[in-house]
């Protein structure tokens, strides 16, 4: 069985390299740190990620770049070393075929195994860095056809090594399921976000929970996402004119005055999507009750609903905060199954919180 001992050569240090240095020096891994930009390595290695000093042959290789220089870097590696060579890149496609057509030595490419953790932040760089980012996370794991069985056993043993739960695809089912989970959501985040840049600020105003959960994702770095998109191209075109037929069809039924059907079926085809996503650490969708507390702003006031909360017996599933600008008071959604609701409800209320289910 192939094991993860180390040394492990992470090149790039952004988020997600120096997460996973930090991630593996909880358990003693020897971390190597490369970065073609000299500061963010010695920000990672001052934070615990690893060393830039190490100067012993690494048994696997991380390859945490932008997607537009991974197949390179990855042939680099090969070619340099005699390790097993990943990524963690969120498209697949182009950096097997960019590294295909630049390895001197197609055997080479047998120690090549690409993966992709599915964990991440609006933050990026160094600092961003935790070594609990992939906990509980699922980590995808692509083989291509001359893939080694022992690069990919030790591929997952470094997602394993990091916290991460894993699933085997194929580069091109890959390529598909995150242009569906991430880049398509990524990509309708921007164009709702886009229509708020020339809104009066009257309009602003109004803003609630909902267009701040639409568009939170919009806020990430465009460079990074322009280059994610691209590489993802045939796989996103496919969803983004099944979409497209969408919105022509919603279009029409909104120009129409007897609407209210084809409408209807459009939000309840939307319901039917939103109850597919697993729920947290990848279980099956449950339903849910929300629970929703008026909060004074105030310090102190999270903590204490909090730990009433707790005292009620009723584990939280889930958590949402609703403060908007300007109010003295905000809205806590505490969402929990229907048998905790009442018991919920009652030690809250008896505490003196002002409760709305």
């Amino acid at each position: 069985m192939t094991e993860l001992r180390g040394p492990v050569r992470i090149v790039g240090t952004g988020l997600i390299g120096t997460s996973i240095g930090l991630a593996l020096g909880r358990l003693g891994v020897v971390v190597e740190l490369i970065d073609a930009h000299p500061d963010n390595a010695l920000m990672a290695e001052r934070i615990g990620a690893g060393s830039r000093l190490v100067q012993i042959e690494p048994q696997l290789v991380v390859v945490a770049v932008p997607p537009d220089h991974v197949g390179a870097v990855v042939a680099e590696q090969l070619q340099q070393t005699d390790a097993i060579v990943t990524d963690a890149a969120s498209v697949k496609s182009k950096p097997l075929n960019d590294a295909r057509a630049l390895v001197a030595k197609p055997e080479d490419l047998s120690r090549y195994v690409g993966s992709h953790p599915m964990a991440g932040s609006e933050r990026s760089g160094p600092l961003a860095g935790r070594a609990d980012l992939f906990d509980g996370a699922t980590w995808a794991i692509t083989p291509h056809e001359t893939s080694d069985p022992a690069a990919v056993e030790l591929v997952r043993r470094l997602a394993e090594a990091a916290g991460a739960r894993t699933v085997e695809l194929s580069v091109a089912d890959h390529d598909l399921a995150v242009a569906r989970v991430s880049h398509l959501p990524q990509l309708m985040s921007s164009l709702a976000a886009g229509t708020l840049v020339d809104a009066p600020a009257a309009h602003l105003e109004l803003s609630g929970q909902g267009v701040r959960d639409v568009t939170r994702i919009a806020a990430g770095d465009p460079g990074l996402w322009t280059q994610i998109v691209s590489a993802n191209s045939p796989a996103l075109s496919g969803l983004l004119e099944q979409i497209r037929d969408e919105l022509d069809r919603l279009l029409i039924a909104l120009g129409k005055e007897e609407s209210t059907d084809e409408v209807t079926a459009v939000l309840n085809r939307g319901v039917s999507g939103a109850i597919r996503v697993p729920g947290k650490h990848g279980s099956p969708h449950i339903e849910l009750v929300p629970v929703l507390v008026t909060i004074p702003d105030r310090p102190g006031q999270l903590a204490r609903l909090f730990a009433d909360a707790a005292e009620s017996g009723a584990n939280v599933e889930d958590l949402r905060i609703d403060h908007s600008p300007g109010r003295p008071i905000g809205e806590v959604e505490l969402s929990v199954k229907p048998a905790s609701v009442d018991q919920l409800v009652r030690v809250l209320t008896e505490r003196g919180w002002a409760v709305h289910r």
